[in-house]
């Protein structure tokens, strides 16, 4: 006769050593001048000992790391990489709460003495000290507000990145010239707060950038099109039939996106 215990014991080392390999969530503060900023981080095991890719993944407007990471949960789809979901502070939005009751990100360079582009800064600084960060594969995708972010980053940080992934969000006017970059752009049809006509005029401001040609399907995510550049990283947009809500959709193209795409490795 079996031993009904031991099938139990089997089962519960098999499910420890799965957990020990999972990523292991992590609520971090980090010192950004004289104020303590949070994030919620995703370590995977060997990003001690290993390479690993870093994703910074940001909240929209009144959000929270919990959940962005819930959301998002591209650490769940990415186990073997390090990801960040950040938390921002009050913000007055540009499109909604100007009294800035609701958490958010700075909206362009230089304002709130761009706390938030400091806060980047340290966050992947100690980042680098503790882990392997695998310096040609990190990235950064935000959603609304976070996804403006995002594009600040493209601006401002251009050189750390490999590729971006901004949701419901547009390149607004004040931001520098961007450097050609692997892009996916998110964006539903439906969006009634950054409207999508503004978003298809950042698509194409994106596919001018980048120099691409005519779009076909990108097979990796639905509702995906990618415009290929023979001259320059592609553009691929996820246009979606929903509203200004984060598409479920978007973290496995995402995902999918950033896999395919680290820096160019250089002659």
């Amino acid at each position: 006769m079996r031993n009904p215990f031991l099938f139990i014991s089997i089962g519960l080392i098999l499910i420890a050593g799965n957990l020990a390999a999972q990523e292991q969530e992590n609520r971090r503060q980090f010192q950004v001048e004289t104020a303590a900023r949070e994030a919620l981080v995703f370590t995977p095991a060997k990003a001690r000992s290993e390479k690993t890719p870093l994703v910074f993944a940001f909240h929209g407007h009144g959000g929270t790391m919990k959940n962005a990471s819930i959301a998002f949960h591209l650490h769940t789809l990415w186990p073997e990489a390090i990801v960040v979901y950040p938390q921002g502070v009050k913000t007055p939005g540009r499109l909604t709460d100007p009294e800035g009751k609701r958490t958010g990100w700075q909206a362009r360079p230089g304002t709130q003495n761009d706390r938030d582009l400091k806060f980047f800064d340290v966050m992947l600084a100690d980042l680098k000290k503790e882990f392997q960060v695998d310096e040609n594969r990190i990235y950064a995708t935000g959603h609304s507000n976070g996804g403006g972010f995002t594009y600040i980053l493209w601006a401002e940080r251009s050189d750390i990145f490999a590729a971006m992934a901004p949701s419901a969000s547009t390149r607004f006017r004040e931001l520098g010239p961007l450097k050609p970059k692997p892009v996916l752009h998110i964006a539903g049809e439906g969006d009634d707060l950054v409207k999508f006509e503004w978003q298809k005029m950042t698509i194409e401001t994106l596919k001018t950038l980048n120099k691409t040609s005519s779009a076909k399907d990108w097979p990796k995510g639905k509702y995906c099109k990618i415009y290929d550049s023979t001259d320059g990283p592609p553009v691929v947009a996820l246009i979606h039939p929903g509203g200004h809500s984060y598409n479920r959709e978007a973290p496995e193209a995402i995902v999918a996106f950033f896999k395919e795409y680290p820096k160019p490795v250089k002659p």
